[in-house]
């Protein structure tokens, strides 16, 4: 009788099948506020945008859009004949093209520093490097366009100082998206600091100690040993600035208005005028051609900075 006992009760109990149901049913009613919302307010406009961009749809049409015209692949190559939107596509290449490397060349530059130990009230400067990133654009902006005014602005008197007049920065056409792009870097760079200052601290100073030992110099210890083991850390910036760059918005909408000649005008800027004029599917057209090419530069980036074997 013990001899059965002890092997009744050494077999595992029979799995409870109410119990297995009660807990998932339960699990699903924790997670249905966020699934609805999110069905309702992300996945919903995702899925009506996409059907959206294959029809003529136009704000006209917003009280009936069952009754829209199914156009296919006509507001797509609409956009490639149109010259203001391929403007806007040069202008947002050039900007990625030279914003993203000079704001982690900025950022790696200031992280470096800061971790060498040679500059004092490190605090200080993280905390004034990052503080842009915190600043409303629109108070940014009214300082950067008193500091590029051509008139009384600090950079041209600075200029006439040593006898240069200094153009109109954001009133020419070969100098507002330079304008632009230099206030994006100095505002956005910090972000960046932070994070590839934290991937400098986790390098072991071990490794630089030998490397010394061996003779090698600083460029070649930031080469040999800085960079490769930051590449993650290099990887996760340059991919989120080049999408934030490729979505860039505020900065030409508060600083130009996407002037002067639409030298300014960005690919987000031009969607939001369109939307603005009513032409719904071009506008969504235009909005899923900025997202195969934010996909592609995130490839491209992963292909040229991700981890080696």
């Amino acid at each position: 009788m013990t001899a059965v006992l002890t092997e009744r009760s050494l077999k595992p109990a029979a799995p409870d099948k109410t119990g297995r149901k009660r807990r998932r049913w339960i699990g699903w009613a924790f997670a249905a506020p966020f699934t609805v919302l999110f069905g309702v307010f992300a996945l919903l406009p995702v899925v009506a945008s996409l059907v959206m961009s294959v029809t003529d749809m136009r704000a006209t049409d917003l009280r009936t859009p069952l009754a829209v015209d199914f156009v296919g692949l006509d507001n797509y190559t609409r956009l490639f004949s149109d010259d203001l939107f391929l403007r806007s596509a040069v202008n947002t290449l050039v900007f990625v093209v030279v914003g993203v490397p000079l704001t982690v060349v900025a950022a790696l530059a200031a992280a470096n520093a800061l971790n060498s130990g040679l500059i004092r009230f490190r605090a200080v400067f993280r905390v004034g490097f990052y503080l842009p990133v915190v600043t409303s654009i629109v108070a940014i902006a009214v300082v950067w366009r008193f500091l590029l005014d051509p008139e009384a602005g600090l950079v041209n008197n600075l200029l006439g100082v040593i006898g240069i007049d200094g153009p109109n920065w954001l009133g020419d056409t070969r100098t507002s998206l330079g304008s632009i792009i230099v206030m994006a870097a100095w505002r956005n760079f910090g972000s960046l600091m932070v994070i590839f200052l934290a991937a400098l601290q986790s390098i072991p100073t071990t490794l630089y100690e030998a490397a010394t030992l061996d003779g090698a110099g600083r460029w070649q210890q930031f080469r040999r040993i800085t960079i490769p083991l930051m590449r993650p850390a290099l990887l996760f910036g340059a991919v989120i600035t080049g999408i934030g760059y490729l979505q860039l918005f505020e900065e030409p909408l508060v600083m130009t208005q996407g002037g002067p000649l639409s030298s300014t005008l960005s690919v987000s800027y031009h969607i939001y005028n369109q939307f603005g004029f009513g032409n719904y599917g071009y506008a969504a057209a235009a909005s899923y051609v900025l997202f195969v090419a934010i996909v592609a530069l995130s490839v491209l980036q992963f292909r040229l900075l991700g981890r080696r074997e």
